[in-house]
């Protein structure tokens, strides 16, 4: 019976072994010795030769039973490594959800877009409507229904980039008018038109050949230059402080008759003279007039009936004025450290 007694212990050794191995690779090779084909319970098995059959049928049993419970053992062990290593990697890949989360930076809306919205809630609380149309232009629409027929002098005034002899980028964004009172059919309009424009001015800091616009037009029966300075006068409150005050001196538009250059007051001196306004007391902010008859008729309205005015804000300058902006270039060169500025501006 010295075979069956050497089993048992093989069984003995092989838990001894078990219980001080953590680590798969050592587990396969421990595995290998003992259960492989030249492992210690496959050599017993071949001392069974000089047996008697009924030894041989015992021992054979046995040694079976033994691989088995073997087997077993060293697949409990296996999953066992296998668990402590992942709970040692979980333990030092563990992530404490109570600790505060990385600050990531947060955009904000650009100035520029800043100024728009408030015009745009402004102006719609004043019962406008918002209205757009194509940055590419038919110059018939950007010129000839504005009053501006082909070789009229006041084109020089707008340099502009023609894609073909018909079309060019719109140097301002009045053909939205002009496009609203054709859809309009002679009814009333009150609308503000924001987009961009283009022209081919020498960027510097005062101009760009890209820029933005905020158009407004109104029409309808008994409309006065007396209504027009009112929807300005309110925008230089609401937009540049409520002590501000506007003039509206003479000029000349194509578009409109008679044309307005209106002026606010000086935010930094109070109207009493600094270099900002050039010891004026006043900075110029945009032009407005009372709409054209030709603009009217060619767009299928009745000056005899209908009415009205137009004004054309430069954002940009709005914005420069607002908050004391010196240079154009700074709104579109994207340096962060200006644009921070505005993240919590409202």
């Amino acid at each position: 019976m010295g075979n069956l007694e050497q089993l048992d212990k093989v069984v003995e050794e092989a838990e001894k072994e078990l219980n001080a191995i953590d680590d798969l690779n050592l587990l396969q090779q421990k595995k290998a010795n003992y259960l492989g084909k030249k492992g210690v319970v496959a050599q017993m098995m071949s001392n069974m030769r000089d047996l008697t059959v009924e030894a041989r049928k015992e021992i054979g049993m046995r040694s079976n039973r033994i691989k088995e419970l073997l087997e077993a053992k060293f697949e409990e062990k296996r999953k066992a490594i296998e668990e402590a290593i992942i709970s040692k990697k979980l333990q030092s890949e563990s992530i404490d959800v109570t600790l505060p989360g990385v600050h990531l930076p947060i955009g904000g809306i650009h100035p520029l877009n800043q100024t728009i919205m408030e015009l745009e809630d402004l102006y719609i609380g004043m019962g406008y409507k918002v209205a757009e149309g194509p940055e590419i232009e038919t110059d018939e629409n950007c010129f000839e229904k504005l009053n501006l027929p082909k070789g009229h002098p006041a084109r020089d005034m707008q340099d502009t980039f023609y894609i073909s002899p018909e079309l060019l980028l719109r140097s301002q964004t009045s053909p939205v008018q002009v496009r609203t009172m054709l859809e309009e059919e002679g009814k009333p309009i009150k609308i503000i038109c924001p987009g961009k424009v283009y022209r081919r001015d020498a960027d510097d800091a005062t101009h760009s050949h890209q820029f933005m616009q905020c158009e407004g037009l109104v029409l309808g029966k008994n409309i006065t230059l007396a209504d027009l300075k009112g929807a300005l006068l309110e925008m230089a409150k609401k937009m540049l402080g409520e002590d501000r005050e506007i003039r509206l001196r003479p000029s000349f538009f194509p578009f409109t008759e008679p044309s307005v250059e209106v002026d606010v007051s000086c935010g930094l001196c109070n109207g009493k003279g600094c270099p900002t306004c050039k010891n004026t007391g006043w900075i110029e902010v945009l032009g407005a007039g009372m709409v054209n008859d030709n603009v009217l008729r060619m767009s299928g309205y009745d000056p005899k009936e209908i009415q009205g005015f137009a004004f054309g804000i430069g954002v940009e300058r709005l914005t420069m004025l607002k908050y004391r902006i010196d240079d154009i270039r700074n709104f579109y060169t994207n340096d962060i450290r200006f644009l921070n500025q505005f993240k919590e501006v409202k």
